[in-house]
């Protein structure tokens, strides 16, 4: 639960800038430990796993399998939208006009941690390593009735990116107000407070969001190649425009958008137009985005040798690898 913020002096404001870097703190690490249990569980799924990824998994283990289940079942709770095949019976339709005042459905797509925010940065981080979840570990997922669920939360995320993407040039990377969604702890299903758009576009641009988005439509192109090939063309579409808006006008979200930097400030963009070249040379095979991360930009935002995590905030160990 969080504390309203007074206007009776310092020690309240001391007291609100503890909670909010307590939600903070909070939020990031729920993230992060969701998407490192995802992959944990993945990797241990079973005892011997062959080298080759069309070999079918064997030996599974019930506790891993259900460790999945359970951490996929995290998107679920987190959905925004027109509740459809959810698992978790407790969540109902909710954010149905988010987008609306620019004619945009933006129904979809995730909430962020506890609170009833989009904050497209790690929404698109999230897609991406969901993706690649599921292009390295499919199988498994599949072996135990978990792969369609996994697809549709990804389909989810990737339905709202594209339709936050109306125009080349102008990405829209947040909807609601943090400064009143993070004073007022509710069931997304009960919002009644206004939904207000943030975008970045040639004038206010993002690089790192605008990069990060087309890294998560790139992946997520290449896993629904082979499931539904004219979606994985619009995704492949949508991210090779967003790569050169990104890659165009180099500038901060959080420098264009200052305010943006309360919450999920960035730390820098060469890492993510490195990540996201990396995942368009994949989805394209276009060798031109392989010379972008190998020889034109490595020296410059490489970082080689200096890699120690890999977070919402940093791809630079994941663009090596």
């Amino acid at each position: 639960m969080e504390l309203k913020v007074g206007d009776d002096g310092e020690t309240d404001r001391k007291q609100y800038g503890s909670d909010l870097f307590w939600w903070l703190t909070v939020s990031i690490v729920a993230i992060l430990v969701v998407g490192a249990g995802v992959f944990t569980i993945l990797i241990n799924f079973h005892h011997h796993r062959s080298q080759s990824h069309s070999s079918q998994p064997y030996d599974i283990v019930p506790k891993y399998a259900s460790s999945l289940q359970l951490a996929l079942q995290f998107f679920d709770v987190q959905k925004s939208g027109k509740v459809q095949n959810n698992r978790v019976w407790w969540r109902g339709d909710s954010g149905l006009r988010d987008g609306s005042e620019e004619n945009l459905d933006l129904s979809k797509g995730l909430y962020d941690a506890g609170d009833l925010m989009k904050f497209g940065f790690p929404m698109a981080f999230t897609a991406t390593v969901l993706s690649w979840a599921i292009l390295e570990y499919g199988n498994n997922m599949d072996a135990v009735k978990q792969l369609d669920y996994a697809l549709e939360s990804l389909k989810w995320i990737t339905d709202y990116l594209v339709n936050a993407h109306p125009f080349a040039d102008v990405l829209y990377i947040q909807v609601g107000d943090p400064e009143v969604d993070h004073n007022c702890w509710e069931r997304p299903e009960n919002m009644t407070e206004k939904r207000p758009l943030t975008q970045v576009n040639s004038s206010f641009p993002g690089t790192e969001v605008a990069a990060e988005t087309a890294a998560a439509l790139a992946a997520a192109s290449l896993v629904f190649k082979e499931i539904n090939l004219t979606y994985s063309e619009i995704l492949r579409e949508h991210a090779q425009q967003l790569f050169m808006f990104a890659d165009t006008y180099r500038v901060s979200y959080s420098v264009s958008i200052p305010q943006v930097g309360k919450y999920y400030n960035s730390s820098g963009y060469g890492d993510e137009l490195l990540w996201a070249s990396s995942w368009l040379y994949h989805a394209t095979k276009d060798p031109s985005y392989l010379t972008y991360v190998t020889e034109t930009n490595e020296n410059e935002f490489g970082s080689i040798g200096s890699v120690s995590w890999f977070s919402w905030d940093d791809k630079h160990a994941a663009t090596q690898v």
